[in-house]
């Protein structure tokens, strides 16, 4: 783990408020030169703090109302189901996060589709046609209440 001092936390608090900030922006609001800034936001980038810079997309302005979380347990008979199992659900476009777990299960895809039909037509053709799926559980997504990525610092 890399050093993280109080001016590395105050950078990260307000690049996770607004990733879009310029360096000078950034340096202004917390109260430092843009070169000392950038040098900082360098060093956190090269150290892997930093990971990138994302834009987040609403799902529904683009069309994508149902979303469904699937729990999966895999056979695990095979000594490469999760290998397999991960390849082939990477392909599938619509599955936007895919996560494995220890206990019972094993797996959960993030799966967005336009509208019920769309979803099934999914789970039919694409999910239930990957290998090695000992069980299934969905579930439907009814409320985000909260929805952060931003860590406590």
């Amino acid at each position: 783990m890399h050093q993280v001092d109080d001016i590395d936390r105050r950078l990260l608090r307000l690049l996770q408020d607004d990733a879009t900030l310029s360096t000078a922006e950034l340096a202004a609001r917390a109260g430092m030169t843009s070169a000392s800034c950038w040098r900082r936001v360098e060093r956190l980038e090269r150290n892997g703090i930093i990971l990138g810079h994302r834009v987040e997309i609403a799902p529904k302005a683009l069309g994508y109302e149902v979303e469904v979380s699937l729990r999966i347990t895999l056979d695990k008979t095979q000594g490469n189901a999760f290998d397999v199992f991960i390849s082939k659900a990477r392909q599938i476009s619509q599955v936007n996060e895919i996560q494995t777990f220890l206990g019972r299960v094993d797996v959960r895809l993030n799966v967005l589709a336009r509208d019920m039909a769309h979803y099934q037509e999914i789970y039919r053709n694409q999910i239930l046609a990957l290998p090695h799926i000992a069980d299934i559980e969905a579930l439907m997504l009814v409320a985000n209440v909260k929805n952060s990525e931003s860590l406590p610092l």
